[in-house]
């Protein structure tokens, strides 16, 4: 049984040499060499904001990941709630045969909805001239009832006047901005009026708001009026047609497998987009910027694992003596390497799952969070008018968090190899004659 001092404290060392790797004792003189001393500090200081840097890290990776996951999740799901999966217009001849169209459509397996539409532009107003521009959709009554993220969102008023056919349901915001509330009354302009001689005048005509709802998405809500489909086939001059039947489908991510059959169904030439082809570029333009984020954020992982090594090496630099009594007494310069190796991963590992718990509670309080610091700057934090979202969301994915976890542990155990090597590799006769 032999001692040596490692960290001025005694330590048994039995037959070092023979030792198995990441012993008891490997991990204890690893464990000493982490506790903070009076004369390490600038060491200790070094690791302490090396577990800092990979905490911070780790936690912003996993908290913007879920934020931007949360961001696209929500928009899919609010811009294809409102919005048909798959778009059906003519091409030949005018889709005046939508009632039965719908229904053949409606009974392809995989097919939910088909609602037939009428949709055109107009300019809304309300009290005291206040206006705004609108999309007008015209949809049957019965279609809007089963539209849910329309019809489970009503905030004021009731879809009797709608079912009737005579009020229309507006957004909250459009609402906010014309001053308007359920049972007002909203004046609607249309460019394609009537044809006179002299020249064509524009339409106007007022509805009675029969309805408010919230999707929750601001665009929408500020822009998008439902009208009766016959009412609006009236007011935008198409009697009798529609021009397109929106089908909503089971399974979003199945449209190239149901292509041929709704084709089929239609009997007749049909010009048929789905929502990937129509938010192409949206889309596209969040996954870049996903994918562009990650890495840029790993680099605060990056620096804190630098940080690491640093440290290390002027821990080697003061335990040189403390090494070389250990390779005297038996110890191999393979037991050394594990030895500064494990000091090193020790702050990395506990860096990341401190960072991922950090992360975690983090996204699981996001909205109040956003509303503290809101309330605290006195500013609005992810305004909806320019984020779409009226609240900040956050989707952890198991998948990308481990991938995070992995990246995380993978730099900060490279950053040690270095350090942990110099030590394996340091002349005990060298390191006790300049001591």
């Amino acid at each position: 049984m032999a001692t040596t001092a490692a960290g001025n404290e005694t330590v048994e060392t039995g037959k070092a040499g023979s030792a198995r790797a990441f012993s008891g004792f490997e991990r204890m003189v690893a464990w000493r060499y982490l506790r903070a001393r009076r004369k390490e500090a600038f060491i200790s200081v070094i690791a302490g904001f090396s577990f800092i840097g990979i905490m911070l890290g780790v936690a912003t990776l996993i908290i913007v990941m879920a934020v931007m996951n949360g961001f696209r999740t929500e928009l899919v799901s609010r811009i294809l709630g409102i919005n048909g999966h798959m778009i059906v217009q003519a091409v030949d001849q005018p889709l005046s045969d939508y009632a039965g169209l719908a229904e053949r459509f409606a009974a392809v397996p995989g097919v939910t909805m088909a609602l037939p539409l009428v949709e055109g532009q107009t300019l809304a107003s309300g009290r005291e001239g206040a206006g705004t521009g609108a999309l007008v959709r015209g949809i049957r009554p019965d279609d809007l009832t089963k539209l849910s993220v329309v019809s489970s969102n009503i905030r004021s008023g009731d879809m009797v006047g709608f079912a009737t056919g005579q009020g229309v349901l507006i957004g909250s915001r459009m609402a906010a901005q014309l001053g308007l509330a359920a049972g007002d009354t909203i004046t609607l302009v249309s460019p394609e009026g009537d044809v006179t001689p002299l020249g064509v005048n524009p339409r106007v005509k007022s509805y009675p708001v029969s309805a408010i709802f919230e999707i929750g998405m601001s665009e929408y809500d500020a822009s998008i009026i439902y009208m009766p489909l016959e009412e609006a086939q009236l007011y935008f001059n198409v009697e009798g047609i529609v021009q397109s039947i929106e089908l909503f489908i089971s399974d979003p991510d199945a449209v190239d497998e149901l292509r041929p059959l709704i084709e089929e169904a239609a009997g007749r030439q049909i010009f048929l987009t789905d929502w990937r082809q129509r938010n192409q570029t949206f889309f596209s333009a969040l996954q870049v910027e996903r994918n562009v984020m990650f890495m840029i954020l790993t680099l605060i992982v990056l620096v804190a694992a630098l940080n690491i090594i640093s440290g290390l090496i002027m821990l080697v630099k003061d335990k040189s003596s403390d090494i070389a009594i250990l390779r005297t007494m038996g110890a191999t310069s393979g037991a050394i390497m594990r030895i500064f190796f494990m000091t090193g991963a020790a702050i990395g590992t506990a860096g990341t799952l401190a960072g991922v718990v950090m992360g975690v509670v983090v996204c699981l309080n996001i909205e109040s969070i956003r509303q503290f610091f809101s309330w605290v700057s006195g500013t609005v934090l992810f305004d909806p008018e320019l984020y779409f979202l009226s609240q900040l969301p956050a989707d952890m994915n198991a998948s990308e968090t481990v991938s995070v976890v992995i990246m995380a542990l993978s730099l900060s155990f490279m950053a040690t190899i270095f350090p942990a090597w110099r030590a394996s590799r340091l002349d005990p006769v060298q390191a006790l004659r300049y001591e």
